[in-house]
């Protein structure tokens, strides 16, 4: 049947005020159809927009006591050399919820740094004394088996309402991200635009304003410290979060840290999001915008329902925005679709929008001239395309900028969200529905066997799991399954359940796609990692069966939701050796998820600045020290002093690596991993070479896999190891040539194919060769790790390895 035309199209809301407002005001009115034309064209048949109600107007006495964002601040948002901090952004957030009926503010727990972690919900002041009843109807909606007919399916959908969780300033340095949701919040506060009030009717908005806010203050911080100095704008001297940095947004299915953890309990499964919009910001040399569809490869278990809404709705956002006259945005480019860790909400029925802004020069306003935009392999910046119509001419770029962007993908995604209310709930619960009855590429269960020896793999694995609401259960009988034996109190995991996409993809090895820019020439770079196979990561086996036995199972486990895995005896007590890490001013991530391994194990260690180590002296307090993944110009200069103030300018020099040789020559160790290898074997003239230093990408690529390791038993770091083993290789992994006759060898990659799982190009350029070398040095020696033994915390199967080569030299 044809699609059904709203009987009343209600106004786009108001333009964000400011010049881009003042310019569109006069753009012609014929245009104002356009976004619902195209509206319905995207529609299923028989699902057409939703008729907008007559809206309701929140009906608190408060409403006039609302501050504008001036009138707290003292500044417009957005406005040139300003940027809120954390302190005073939640406090604005707590005076708008105290005076307005349509926002809660609720607080999670706090940060890794002890802020409060907050979201807010918006909705109109009748939803609000409903939201029970409609968190109950999402999680019906997302579990089809509590739906006992048709009628009551449709009965709930009716009932129900569209949730839209918006995340954003995950990423510190993207500074308008941090400052755009106190502009929303006030405006949907405030609103008696009647699509916005149609929104707050038809719609539940969960926001979380700071899925960092360590880095929200951390950034205002010191951007106010040199602000109008000249290193103003200067890159931090820390991680912007205080162990990942930039990889937060890589922790979505790890769960590592406590933001992670807090959003995805307190938010994702409390509210199971139908839309989800993560707010960031990127380059500003090219597009101004980005918003979905993402470019190929998409992840194989993401339902393909999901993929069409997901790119229905992005191609809708860059429609409305440019009849609203924002130029320079692009879809189908940059961004692909594979890798769980940005995505957990595409495998529990939520859409993910990343929408990524241009970025001026922190609170700066940059100029670009047109000519210098450039693009990538998906557009040009300066050519009109079908992905990107629209270009921007160049000019003044700011603040104001990217808030203004912002703001109007935000709302139109809310818009969106209401109109076709219908649409995303049914699309919704035919996810579930789909997974319930389980896919034809799925297998029928999945079995964990009991008795496996690595405890820790075991129970990570089965905490990510049941974090992910993946239904888990204990066989409470031994029983037989395509010719093995399978023990009492394994664990088994049904496949017919509605995230089974989430335990598909965390179980299964992944068979990445050989994508190259033409046939024989230079692969297309994922954006991320190619693997994440949680039995080869985690050390343990888990196993699909095609037809899962009769077989007595007990109820679904409890979640295992605390971090809890063994230390070694020898890293413990009076008698552990005294470890160093060098903590650069230019950290890179892997030290942080150092700091974070051993802050979590209670493993005792010294942090190491560049003073200290050229001071010397070191074999005196120490007796390990640990260069994690950096290159070998950052290790040695650092920060330029033209870049950065004192005392974070700089490196250890000349000075610091004569006292690291003084070190290990008097019976120091060493532990260099990854890029730090070239610096190890470079300052002290070992008998090693870099094997795959030159090779093009066409002949050679692993952009994050997961390859086979061969360790020699013999040797103390492969003690109480696995020897068949596995190897996490980054795009800063190392294959080796030794050419010392006193150098061991204690891990090879594995001869012939050694890829487990990812995508390896040239694999015959590092199988069979060294992976893991224990160089003597004097009385001490070196250990160069050409993989990294804890790769975003993930690789909980490698942590032995990393723990058994921090050892004092006897």
């Amino acid at each position: 049947m044809p699609p059904v035309r709203p009987a009343c199209p209600t106004p786009a809301p108001s333009l964000p005020s400011g010049p881009r407002g003042a310019r569109l005001a006069a753009l012609p009115a014929l245009l104002a159809g356009t976004v619902l034309v195209l509206l319905w064209a995207l529609l299923p048949a028989g699902l057409g927009a939703q008729t907008p109600a007559p809206p309701t107007p929140a009906t608190g006495g408060a409403q006039g006591a609302i501050p504008t964002p001036l009138e707290h601040f003292g500044h417009e948002l957005g406005a040139e050399g300003e940027l809120a901090n954390w302190d005073d952004l939640l406090a604005y957030y707590d005076q708008v919820a105290a005076a307005s009926d349509r926002i809660t503010l609720d607080t999670l727990g706090t940060s890794t740094l002890g802020r409060p972690f907050v979201k807010m919900i918006i909705t109109s002041e009748e939803n609000h004394r409903n939201l029970d009843r409609y968190r109950e109807i999402q999680h019906r909606l997302a579990d089809p088996r509590t739906i006992g007919s048709e009628e009551e399916k449709r009965a709930l959908m009716e009932e129900g309402r569209t949730v839209v969780l918006t995340t954003s300033h995950i990423h510190s340095t993207e500074v308008g991200a941090g400052q755009v949701p106190a502009r929303l919040v006030h405006r949907l506060a405030t609103t008696d635009e009647p699509d916005l009030l149609h929104v707050l009717d038809e719609t539940i908005l969960v926001l979380v304003p700071s899925l960092n806010p360590d880095g929200t203050q951390l950034v205002s911080d010191w951007w106010h410290e040199w602000r109008d100095t000249e290193f103003e704008g200067a890159p931090l001297n820390r991680l912007y979060h205080h162990y990942i940095g930039h990889n937060n947004n890589r922790d979505w299915f790890f769960f590592a840290q406590k933001e992670t953890r807090m959003t995805v309990k307190g938010v994702h499964n409390t509210w199971r999001p139908q839309i989800v919009h993560d707010i960031h910001q990127m380059g500003s040399g090219a597009a101004r915008f980005f918003v979905p569809p993402y470019i190929d490869p998409v992840e194989p278990n993401v339902d393909p329902l999901l993929i069409s809404a997901l790119n229905s709705l992005g191609t809708w956002i860059r429609a409305d925005m440019t009849r609203e006259g924002f130029d320079g945005i692009v879809t189908d480019a940059i961004f692909d679709i594979y890798t769980p860790a940005r995505a957990y909400m595409h495998y529990h029925g939520g859409v993910r929008i990343l929408s990524e802004t241009a970025s001026a020069s922190w609170a700066r306003p940059i100029e670009i001239d047109f000519e210098n935009l450039g693009g990538t392999a998906d557009y040009n910046a300066q050519q009109m395309s079908s992905n990107f119509p629209s270009p921007w001419m160049g000019g003044r770029w700011g603040l104001d900028d990217v808030l203004d962007y912002m703001e109007a993908a935000s709302l139109t995604i809310l818009v969106n969200a209401a109109r076709n209310r219908a649409f995303w709930l049914d699309n919704f619960v035919r996810i579930h529905e789909r997974a319930v009855a389980g896919w034809d590429t799925w297998p029928d269960a999945w079995v964990i066997p009991a008795g496996q020896e690595y405890d820790a793999g075991m129970e990570q694995l089965l905490r990510v799991l049941t974090t992910g609401d993946v239904e888990v259960h204990v066989a409470e009988e031994g029983f037989t399954v395509e010719g093995r034996q399978v023990p009492e109190g394994s664990w088994v995991v049904p496949m017919q359940q509605p995230y089974a996409a989430f335990a598909q993809t965390m179980l299964e090895p992944q068979e990445y796609p050989d994508l190259r820019q033409y046939p024989g020439g230079p692969p297309v770079r994922p954006y991320d990692a190619t693997a994440h196979s949680l039995p080869l990561l985690f050390g343990i086996e888990a196993f699909p069966v095609e037809a899962l036995p009769q077989v007595s199972l007990s109820a679904p486990v409890e979640r295992f939701t605390e971090f809890s895995f063994p230390v070694p005896a020898h890293l413990m007590g009076a008698d552990a050796p005294r470890i160093g890490l060098y903590r650069s001013y230019a950290e890179p991530m892997p030290q942080g998820w150092t700091r974070w391994l051993f802050d979590l194990a209670g493993i005792r260690y010294t942090p190491l600045r560049n003073d200290d180590i050229r001071a010397g002296g070191l074999a005196n307090d120490l007796d390990v020290i640990i260069f994690q993944d950096q290159g070998a110009n950052s290790i040695r200069n650092g920060h330029s002093p033209q870049r950065m103030p004192e005392p974070y300018a700089g490196g250890i020099g000349e000075e610091g690596e004569a006292a690291l040789r003084d070190f290990v020559e008097a019976g120091g160790r060493i532990v260099a991993i990854d890029a730090a290898t070239d610096w190890a074997i470079d300052a002290f003239d070992l008998g090693v070479a870099n094997a795959v230093t030159d090779l093009p990408s066409q002949d050679f690529y692993i952009p994050g896999s997961i390859l086979h390791l061969d360790l020699d038993p013999d040797h103390e770091i492969a003690r109480q190891v696995p020897t068949e083993n596995f190897a996490w290789y980054w795009r800063t992994s190392r294959a080796f040539q030794v050419s010392d006759p006193d150098a061991r060898i204690v891990g090879t990659y594995g001869e012939g194919d050694p890829r487990l799982a990812g995508w390896v190009l040239g694999e015959e350029f590092v199988a069979g060769l060294p992976a893991l070398v224990d160089v003597p040095m004097g009385q001490g020696n070196v250990i160069l790790f050409g993989f990294q033994p804890n790769f975003r915390g993930q690789t909980v199967g490698s942590w032995p390895l990393f723990f058994n080569a921090l050892r004092r030299n006897e």
